[in-house]
């Protein structure tokens, strides 16, 4: 495995200054901004009223922190994150047992996320269409059909532009109804401060799983060493990622604020993108639900291309594949992804539990993409000065303790239950 270390940016993708505000942390927010997030917040705003926004505000710090790392070993090393784990080490045992753990939670993770997003997006179609014009089945095959002709075409960029502008359209409708529906800023400050209500804990896992997704850590450190042509870059990359993932936790918090005062005091059980529509009734009144069904479509699309595509990037850094988007390697195993998602969401399982489902596994899968992006950000022979400081350690440090923390407590609940 000693051909893939390989420290410089492919030729066909040379790296290029920012011209603009905003970079790879918009499609970070993006991705998580998918229908895990907006089905996740929901139940949690209906079911525990304000109680969990504290997760989505740890979540958001967390995100902002681990992807701080991500970009900067991009700009800096000019390495991928796979790249970049493999060559920590020259013993082959040590290696292998690192690509297998780093390959088992990503692809696992990954192929439950993409059951989600697919869900997610099909759920938005049915929405648009009463929900019963076209079998739930087929809209989870078309539209992993539509995602699978998108990654091998490599047009995907053009596509992902009106995603991402559909993305922030349901964004813009989640903060006029929360204008119109005024919830209760006490309560909302009140929900920042720690809390497991009875029957909350796996609501609040999969908070913390929708917004700190691992795939992005990987889809970030390839993006930014594009983007950014030196470490002269790393300060326009650490605002780009503060504003762009503070904006998407904002947006997740407000989905569960309007979620509290809409759902929560009328006792409304979400089991449908109809039902979640409700949010969205009071600024739109009949059109809520097409409003919701194209912010849903939207999403599950745009997640439904950057989770293959992030494994991919994964599994191509950590063998040493060539060819990028456009490489056998890549291709095959973004493609398995997308099938393997379809295939899990296209048999009997709720859509909901497998959007919450998807998220329940990132958070749990989390503390292994986030050691190793630990220990890959202390190397000084990789980063130089730019290395982790102690503050930056103590905060992932954090960030990987209540991870950890949080899935013990679920695995031990479930155990005992």
């Amino acid at each position: 495995m000693s051909e893939i270390i390989d420290e410089t940016p492919p030729a066909e993708q040379p790296a290029r200054k920012s011209r603009t505000p905003v970079g790879p942390g918009a499609l970070v927010a993006a991705a998580f901004i998918g229908p895990g997030t907006v089905t996740a917040c929901t139940l949690a705003g209906a079911n525990f009223g304000y109680a969990l926004i504290w997760a989505l505000v740890f979540a958001t710090f967390a995100t902002i922190i681990l992807q701080e790392m991500a970009a900067r070993l991009g700009v800096v090393s000019r390495q991928g994150l796979g790249t970049a784990l493999m060559s920590m080490t020259d013993n082959v045992f040590l290696r292998w047992l690192m690509a297998g753990l780093v390959l088992s939670a990503l692809f696992v993770g990954n192929a439950a996320y993409e059951a989600g997003n697919l869900s997610g997006a099909a759920l938005g179609v049915q929405a648009a269409l009463d929900e019963k014009q076209i079998p739930f089945q087929i809209t989870i095959v078309a539209i992993a059909l539509v995602a699978a002709v998108l990654l091998v075409s490599g047009q995907y960029k053009r596509i992902e532009r009106v995603l991402i502008a559909l993305v922030l359209l349901m964004a813009i409708c989640f903060i006029a109804t929360a204008a119109i529906v005024r919830p209760d800023v006490g309560a909302i400050l009140d929900g920042m401060k720690p809390s497991v209500p009875d029957g909350s804990l796996l609501t609040a896992v999969a908070l913390i799983g929708t917004t700190i997704v691992p795939y992005n850590l990987f889809l970030h450190a390839a993006a930014s060493r594009e983007r950014w042509a030196d470490p002269s870059g790393l300060g326009a990359a650490r605002a780009d990622v503060g504003i762009s993932i503070g904006f998407g936790g904002m947006i997740s918090i407000l989905i569960v604020s309007t979620a509290a005062s809409g759902l929560f005091a009328t006792g409304l059980e979400v089991e449908t993108a109809g039902d979640m529509a409700q949010q969205l009734e009071p600024a739109f009144g009949p059109f809520a639900q097409v409003f919701m069904a194209a912010g849903l479509f939207a999403a599950g699309l745009t997640s439904a291309i950057t989770a293959p595509m992030a494994t991919g990037y994964a599994v191509s850094e950590i063998f040493g594949w060539k060819g990028g988007v456009s490489g056998t390697g890549f291709r095959l195993v973004a493609l398995s992804v997308i099938v393997i998602g379809a295939v899990v969401g296209f048999f009997g399982i709720k859509p909901v539990n497998v959007i919450v489902f998807a998220q329940l596994a990132n958070g749990l899968l989390l503390p292994i993409i986030a050691i190793f992006l630990l220990m890959a950000m202390n190397r000084k022979q990789l980063l130089g000065e730019h290395a982790n400081g102690l503050v930056t350690n103590l905060l992932g440090g954090l960030v990987v303790l209540v991870s950890v923390g949080l899935g013990l407590r679920l695995i031990l609940r479930v155990l005992m239950g």
